[in-house]
């Protein structure tokens, strides 16, 4: 029972990962896109679906509160200070968002700074902290927050996310971006990559724990070929396969990671089996999620289907 709670809470993070990544994508690449009609665009291109995509963030959150409240309380009390400066810039993200329409001329240029500024500061907070979790000592516990393998995780996640936004952008509105939205998929791929190869030296030790499974092997298999097939879709496929062989990449890595930490939530601090709720508590928890979680599907569902047909 302590494994399936485990996997509602990674199901969660990575559905946030996939979904709200993008928008948090799109944000960034207000400082590469200039042109106001342009950035109306890519506006609109995330507005129905941004507030359903943090679902999966408080969905996460409070299944890890309720389900392995140990691992809840030290990092959050750790982690309080940026997981609070995240939170806030997702809040000045959504205003700079719901704000723009009915703004002034003169305001909106601010905005879409904020709006940047705010989306880039939130994906770097998340890689940041994913980055400390995946980093921690027997003996020291969470490293200090600025030793390297945090600070590389968080740039790599900001580089993902920006791939995944051109892709996103080039697919839902085409032609009046896409020849910028090309040119930078191709420039944040080389950057992810690069990323991806020194997360891999700094954490060898976890990749080796991944390799050792056979679902390791099997996932690190997918992540080799994806790397591949990634460049020949940006040369030759439509942004819609980009766009998904990108999500593909993303789950795949996440799961490589999740097989190499098992069966730690924090390595060398919190197993499963020890830091479990009471399973009552988990069986009235998974009961909810086994609830909510499709419902919340099914609206995601509803509302890129309303967005698909206003393309």
């Amino acid at each position: 029972m302590a494994d399936l709670s485990a996997l509602i809470i990674c199901l969660s993070l990575l559905l946030y990962l996939l979904l709200d990544g993008t928008d948090l994508g799109v944000g960034m690449l207000f400082c590469w896109f200039h042109d106001d009609e342009q950035r109306e665009l890519m506006t609109h291109s995330i507005l129905p679906v941004w507030d359903a995509n943090e679902t999966w963030l408080v969905l996460a959150a409070g299944g890890l509160l309720a389900l392995f409240p140990p691992v809840y309380a030290v990092l959050f009390s750790k982690l309080s200070m940026p997981l609070f400066a995240m939170l806030l810039a997702l809040l000045v993200r959504a205003m700079a968002l719901e704000y723009r329409a009915q703004s002034s001329a003169r305001l909106r240029p601010w905005l879409d700074r904020v709006m940047a500024g705010s989306s880039a500061l939130a994906t770097f907070i998340q890689g940041w902290c994913a980055g400390m979790i995946i980093s921690a000592q027997p003996q020291t516990g969470l490293p200090d927050g600025l030793s390297l393998v945090p600070l590389v995780s968080g740039a790599g996640l900001m580089a993902i996310n920006s791939l995944l936004a051109c892709c996103w952008i080039g697919w839902r509105i085409g032609d009046r971006v896409q020849p910028l939205a090309s040119a930078q998929s191709w420039l944040w791929w080389l950057l992810a990559l690069l990323i991806f190869l020194v997360e891999c030296y700094l954490n060898a030790d976890l990749w080796q724990q991944s390799w050792q499974r056979p679902l390791g092997k099997v996932v690190a298999g997918a992540v080799v070929m994806l790397w591949i097939a990634l460049p020949l879709a940006l040369w030759r496929a439509g942004p819609l396969f980009q766009l998904i062989l990108t999500l593909m990449l993303i789950g795949a890595v996440f799961t490589g990671l999740l097989c190499g930490l098992y069966p730690w939530l924090v390595p060398h601090l919190f197993t499963l089996s020890d830091s479990a709720s009471s399973p009552v508590t988990q069986r009235f928890v998974l009961v909810g999620a086994a609830i909510a979680m499709p419902l919340t599907l099914l609206y995601h569902s509803w509302s890129f289907w309303v967005e698909r047909r206003a393309k």
